[in-house]
């Protein structure tokens, strides 16, 4: 926008000095504002300046109704009306001169027939620093003190996140890691075990046809330990109690510490009867050893295999979360950024707080900043976690909705968000959490990432009980 002079009207010094804004500055100061600016009558409808383009004017209500609005995802959202005379807008940022990009914030509309008042920001600038040059000090270093003291709390936000999922990254990966140490360690004694066991068998007592047998048993066993029933805790001791009972019978000593091993790989009493018969009673004893070993020794081989899967599973979804070997925009799964998030925030998540997902499979990829979507869903689940207190329900759902946008909605059942508070939550800064245990930018960074940079939208509704965040992401790469 710019001056329209012919368009408009001179003020008298009278009447800006009716003006809030302008009623203590003095004579001379009133006179190089009423040569310099003009009033100007925009009719209902009309846009008096768009956000985005040159600021080139101070803009002051004089008479009727405006409102600003921003552009979210190529919607105009309003944020504020007023018929306020006096209210102003447009170049409030002149004074800063080329400091910071001279653009306009937000965009003006007449919702009335209405008169304001323009002055060229390139000159009322560049004389108000003159004015009040304290005034203009101290409003400078405001602005730049809170845009730096935002920057290094936002900094600090992110280390601290990245510290705690640091920590329980390493919780989770010490307890497969630790599995798989105490597994290695105990199947290197099995395996010397059972070469001595093997040693007893064959030193000449055996003839090949029992031997043979004996190895065929042993192929059993692996088989039984591969496919082993689960068992409930009763059904497992009674199966404990059988087949010891049957180990005490043919005179096998340690029959206590025999039997859970065995019953572990599957075994049973009638299994253990077709060793007897094919053995005979002197050797029972080393066979059922030897086949104890080989039975545990698959149980942890299984066991260590269990472990360097996890280990490789927390591993590969540590990647995915950072997104560290891809490029910073690309087309991606949300799933795969929610499930990698879910399980860096694993250790994090109470015992008494479940988890559940209702994911839409059939939703289509988009294309997405995935390192910070992924601080998006931290920040969302995370809060989510500690209003639950320990103890709820996380739920996590995607959908499409109505706006041709792939929707994330982040539930949970803690007491909600009062009334008169959710209006500020995204505010930068502004937290519920006692002090020290919150900066209040977890919510602004996550609005920011979602709304002006993937232009899309998070809104939240909340009732004692349930509270639900919901990002929309556009399917389609905004253009």
């Amino acid at each position: 926008m710019t001056t329209t002079e012919t368009a408009g009207r001179r003020l008298s010094t009278d009447e800006l000095r009716q003006l809030f804004l302008f009623e203590q500055l003095d004579d001379t100061q009133l006179d190089w504002i009423a040569t310099r600016g003009w009033a100007v009558t925009r009719p209902a409808g009309d846009t008096v300046y768009t956000e985005g383009e040159p600021a080139t004017c101070f803009v002051v209500l004089l008479s009727g109704t405006i409102s600003l609005s921003r552009n979210i995802r190529g919607d105009d959202v309003e944020f504020s009306r007023t018929d306020q005379k006096g209210v102003y807008g447009g170049a409030t940022q002149a004074y800063l001169g080329d400091q910071v990009p001279q653009l306009y914030n937000n965009t003006m509309h007449a919702i009335t027939d209405a008169e304001v008042y323009e002055l060229p920001a390139a000159e009322f600038g560049p004389t108000i620093r003159q004015w009040f040059p304290m005034a203009m000090h101290l409003l400078e270093g405001l602005f730049f003190g809170m845009r730096s003291s935002n920057n290094a709390v936002a900094e600090r936000e992110r280390l601290l996140a990245l510290g705690s999922l640091s920590a329980g990254l390493t919780h989770e990966l010490n307890n497969p890691a630790a599995a798989a140490v105490r597994a290695t360690a105990v199947l290197r004694d099995k395996i010397a075990g059972m070469r001595h066991k093997l040693a007893l068998i064959a030193d000449g007592r055996l003839n090949g046809e029992q031997l043979h047998g004996l190895v065929e048993l042993q192929e059993a066993a692996v088989k039984k330990a591969a496919n082993a029933p689960k068992r409930t805790a009763l059904e497992t001791s009674d199966a404990e109690d059988a087949v010891g009972d049957w180990l005490d019978d043919h005179d096998v000593s340690s029959a206590w510490d025999l039997a859970p091993t065995l019953v572990a790989g599957g075994v049973d009493t009638a299994w253990l009867q077709d060793i007897a018969d094919g053995i005979g009673d002197l050797d029972l004893e080393p066979a059922v050893r030897w086949l104890s070993y080989t039975i545990e020794t698959e149980l942890l081989m299984g066991e260590i295999d269990d472990a360097v899967a996890r280990i490789s599973g927390l591993v590969s979804a540590a990647k995915q979360y950072s997104q560290l070997d891809r490029g910073p925009f690309q087309i991606v799964d949300v799933h795969e950024l929610l499930d990698a998030t879910l399980i860096m925030l694993n250790a994090k998540i109470p015992q008494g707080i479940r988890v559940v997902t209702h994911y839409d499979r059939d939703l289509p990829t988009i294309p997405a900043y995935a390192a910070e979507l992924n601080q998006v869903w931290t920040n969302l689940i995370d809060n989510a976690v500690s209003a639950m207190q320990g103890t709820g329900t996380l739920t996590i759902t995607t959908r499409l909705d109505d706006t041709d946008c792939l929707a994330v909605d982040i539930t949970d059942t803690g007491t909600g968000i009062p009334p008169e508070v959710r209006p500020r939550i995204f505010e930068p800064f502004f937290t519920t959490k006692p002090v020290g245990e919150g900066t209040g930018l977890g919510l602004d960074i996550s609005y920011r990432i979602v709304v002006k940079k993937h232009h899309g939208d998070i809104r939240v509704s909340s009732e004692p009980g349930s509270t639900t965040f919901t990002v929309l992401l556009p399917l389609h790469e905004a253009v």
